[in-house]
């Protein structure tokens, strides 16, 4: 058996169905336009997700029998009440307290130093002097690099002003016409497609549900994780609640990997403010009782409609995806997992194909 006869094979057992061909075609030129146009048409994707996570609201109106022009507008009003609280209530307060925090670095560093030399005269036989200033070296160029790149990036922002009012003003826009012009703009574009679509409605009928539960699920996720960290971390007094409240609930973007993440800055700043007290130990078990709750409980229930992958599949994916497309490649990391699992499982093949022609013919016959 040659190559060819291989090829040949493999490709009449893969792509013998017309319509297979015309959705690897769509496939193909969808991502090559997220990865090659993708920063041209960040405003367009940002909007698209904004109007997917709203429509479930336009939907609920729309059952009590509220306009739809009527329950647009009230949903996207809403919506612009609740960027301008975020732009003038909750960034001016993380922002001085991420300013408060890069102030406070240097103390910090010097209580961890002082730490490292209590532990080696605690423990002289396991930590050497040579190791505490190897650490406390590795540390220091650690933060100048840091220091560095965080004014590289400062002076990189001032010239992506422009860039963010652009966004700040077509967004809204584009949501607004999204929410209103929808079923004009699914008609439109269902109008390009083959008349022959049956793959590609199986398909898309299957990711419907799922996309849009795990959209909304972790939006209310990422709000109710950060509520309660804040919650739990102003009770307690701990300095930077709201900075470290906002990093423990976007860290649920990242499965497994986030958690793990978000420990090390909630845990040094509990340990530098508070010491190695009772303290320190309640905050560190309410944050773990959180995280507990979040897997356990909160998961369950937000995603019940999503479909179960690996959990090898899941890092695997927030590890291709968030490193082609960043921040939203994260985000959509199980989505397009369970996408790519929609299609191993409904692609066609040549062999069933024709087994199901074979039986057809033979029910016929009889």
């Amino acid at each position: 058996m040659t190559l060819r006869t291989v090829f040949k094979g493999w490709i009449d057992h893969y792509f013998s169905d017309e319509e297979a061909v015309i959705l690897l075609v769509l496939l193909v030129l969808g991502f090559a336009a997220v990865i090659f146009l993708g920063r041209m048409l960040a405003p367009f994707l940002t909007a698209l997700v904004i109007a997917f996570l709203l429509q479930g609201a336009v939907s609920w109106l729309q059952r009590r029998h509220v306009p739809h022009l009527l329950a647009v507008t009230l949903v996207f009003l809403g919506f612009i009440g609740m960027l301008l609280a975020m732009a003038f209530i909750l960034m001016p307060l993380i922002w001085n307290q991420l300013v408060g925090l890069v102030q406070e670095t240097p103390r910090m560093f010097a209580s961890g130093q002082q730490l490292l030399d209590d532990l080696q005269e605690r423990y002289p036989q396991l930590i050497t002097p040579d190791q505490i200033q190897n650490w406390v070296a590795v540390a220091g160029r650690e933060m100048t690099q840091f220091g560095q790149r965080a004014l590289t990036l400062s002076l990189a922002s001032l010239g992506n002003v422009l860039a963010l009012i652009i966004y700040l003003v077509l967004v809204p826009i584009l949501v607004f016409f999204l929410l209103k012009d929808r079923d004009r703009l699914v008609a439109f574009t269902l109008s390009l497609l083959p008349r022959k679509r049956a793959l590609m409605t199986r398909i898309w009928q299957e990711m419907d549900v799922q996309i849009a539960n795990y959209v909304r699920g972790k939006f209310i996720e990422i709000i109710i994780v950060g509520t309660v960290s804040f919650l739990t971390f102003a009770y307690f007094g701990l300095p930077y609640s709201a900075l470290l409240a906002v990093l423990v609930g976007f860290s649920v973007l990242v499965p497994y990997i986030g958690a793990a993440v978000a420990t090390l800055p909630v845990a040094a700043v509990a340990g530098f403010h508070f010491g190695m007290t009772s303290e320190f130990a309640y905050v560190v078990i309410a944050y773990g009782i959180i995280q507990a709750l979040d897997g356990n409980v909160l998961v369950p229930i937000l995603f019940s409609e999503a479909v179960n992958l690996h959990p090898v599949s899941i890092i695997v994916a927030v590890l291709f995806f968030g490193g082609i497309w960043g921040f939203w490649g994260i985000f959509f990391a199980i989505p397009l997992a369970t996408l790519l699992k929609a299609l191993v499982y409904a692609w066609p093949r040549g062999i069933q194909r024709h087994k199901r022609d074979e039986a057809a013919e033979v029910m016929v016959e009889e």
